[in-house]
């Protein structure tokens, strides 16, 4: 029992800021004790006063006063500690200890002991009761004196781990509010919220972490191999782009020496035509030219005979010689001078004869590379106007000639026969087929999300809609403002609809025959879905049909 009263005397006695036994021993407010010189020291240059064990804040310096009866139990457990070594410290020894010292010494990188005098050492550890952070040499002071004491690796603001209200140690969670909250956080403003210990908190945490740090890690894979395949991309299209440039050289070469070859051709035309109308002018001339001779023979003729005095002779030949000549009629004769009328003209037309045909082989190019936008479309029941009736599978449309009793929903068409895709589309390329069949009175295209499904509805670029018609089987035309008709060389079956949002672009193919029948070049601000129009009822068989796309066959470049 001596032994321990003895030991619980001598840590009382300690002074937390020097570890050594009190010197000149001071109470402040709060109930702790120090030496006189260590807490003005610690309270030296700052301009309030706070308690280095608990941390509590004192904004106007408090009186102290030597505690004489701890100072009178210190000397007693000096003297009985007392040595020859003890008492002959030197002079450099006692100047370590000085409070002017203290805060003069030189402070180190990193966190520093709060305790060392003079030069601050390193602190190895912090201590989380005593909030304070000790070098090697204090360490194993704090440690002799306090087992119980927890000690984590040192840092600078233990300050943060009290709580700013209560002045404790947070040492709990607060799921409800996730934060880290004190013992009488507890029994106050947390009292009904569900708290665990700081410790099993932090574990729970450290397990979230790593599901979330794999989350992350998996998302930077994703997005390097997003990276990685933007980059190939990027390869990809400039060799496409290569090779876009020698297909479009080859194909102006091709049609330079098409109009080269044209141009040759028509002049020599024309040079041969020339060369007619000169041999044609020739003969004229030398059919003229006879005719004069035998005429200015006459003229002769009839001069010597006005000039005779002989009236025999005179009368004798006045017959023959006064009968005119045998010529041809000139009057309708000449050169017309406009040899080429017309020519022009048709060597141009042949011309467009070629460049159609070249335009085919280039619209079936297109049509084979974009088919590999190929998306899947489904009609939208939810849109569909009550006379239109939809597949299980949502691939067909037909005009039933029956009004369902269908739920009159904000999205769905209550007027105009139109139907909505289900899909989406707000960004990136897409294609689809549908197959129109003989049906007489249709749209087909894109038309914003948006778009009124109310009452009447004109069906135009507009109003939201992007769209290729057939007008009571009479007609086609876009749906521009106002509408343009369109000529088409054939009745397409089968029409495919390409949207490039970023371009702005919304083309329409014919399946069948390959070829391109209109393209709207617009910008569009939200998203666009496939869209549906079907009027007339005049063939139960014949439905708007969604196709699978079937890649075109590759054809020989120009």
């Amino acid at each position: 029992m001596a032994s321990v009263s003895r030991k619980l005397s001598e840590e009382q006695c300690y002074c937390s800021i020097c570890l050594d036994v009190f010197s000149s021993p001071v109470s402040i407010p709060c109930g702790h004790s120090f030496c006189m010189g260590c807490i003005g020291g610690y309270w030296m240059g700052s301009s309030h006063c706070q308690c280095p064990m608990c941390k509590k804040t004192f904004y106007k310096r408090p009186d102290i006063s030597v505690n004489t009866v701890l100072r009178d139990i210190a000397e007693q457990l000096r003297g009985s500690r007392a040595s020859p070594l003890e008492g002959n410290s030197p002079p450099e020894e006692q100047l370590e200890r000085s409070p002017e010292t203290q805060m003069q010494g030189p402070r180190v990188e990193g966190v520093a002991c709060d305790v060392c005098s003079g030069e601050q050492q390193l602190a190895l550890k912090s201590c989380l009761v005593c909030l304070t952070s000790y070098c090697e040499e204090h360490l194993r002071s704090h440690n002799a004196r306090f087992t119980k004491h927890k000690l984590i690796q040192p840092i600078s603001s233990l300050q943060d781990r009290m709580c700013q209200k209560h002045e404790r140690l947070l040492e709990l969670f607060c799921r409800s509010d996730q934060t880290c909250v004190c013992v009488l956080c507890v029994e106050t403003e947390h009292r009904a919220h569900f708290t665990v210990s700081a410790e099993r908190a932090w574990a729970e945490k450290k397990a979230q972490l790593k599901k979330t740090e794999a989350e992350v890690q998996q998302m930077m894979q994703d997005r390097w191999k997003k990276v990685e395949e933007i980059r190939q991309c990027v390869e990809l299209s400039r060799s496409s782009t290569q090779r876009e440039i020698e297909d479009s050289a080859q194909v102006f070469s091709t049609l330079m020496r098409s109009i080269e070859t044209r141009q040759a051709e028509l002049t020599e035309v024309m040079e041969e035509k020339q060369r007619a109308v000169e041999k044609h002018a020739e003969d004229l001339i030398k059919d003229l030219e006879q005719e004069l001779t035998e005429l200015q023979k006459r003229n002769s003729q009839l001069e010597n005979l006005s000039q005779t005095e002989d009236h025999l002779y005179f009368l004798q030949s006045f017959q023959s010689q006064c009968t005119l000549p045998n010529t041809q009629d000139w009057s309708g004769a000449g050169i017309h001078t406009d040899v080429c009328v017309g020519a022009v003209r048709r060597c141009v037309e042949q011309l467009e004869v070629s460049l159609t045909e070249q335009e085919d082989k280039l619209a079936e190019m297109e049509l084979r590379r974009i088919q590999k936008y190929a998306v899947g479309v489904t009609l939208d029941s939810a849109t569909a106007n009550p006379w239109l009736q939809l597949s299980e599978s949502g691939k067909q449309l037909r005009h039933g000639g029956v009004w369902q009793g269908l739920v009159d929903g904000p999205e769905r068409f209550d007027t105009v026969v139109i139907a909505l895709g289900r899909e989406g589309f707000a960004r990136g390329r897409h294609y689809w087929e549908v197959q129109v069949g003989l049906k007489d009175d249709w749209y087909l295209g894109v038309a914003k999300a948006s778009v009124k499904r109310k009452g009447r509805i004109a069906v135009s670029t507009g109003q939201g809609y992007w769209a290729l018609a057939m007008k009571g089987g009479r007609e086609y035309r876009a749906s521009c403002t106002p509408p343009a008709p369109l000529s088409l060389p054939h009745r397409p079956r089968q029409v495919g609809i390409y949207l490039d949002y970023e371009e702005g672009q919304v083309s329409f193919y014919d399946v069948e025959a390959r070829s391109h029948l209109y393209t709207f070049m617009d910008s569009f601000s939200e998203t666009l879905r496939p869209f549906f129009y079907l009027y007339c009822c005049d063939k139960s068989s014949d439905c708007l049909t969604i196709t699978p796309v079937n890649p075109t066959p590759a054809v020989k470049q120009c």
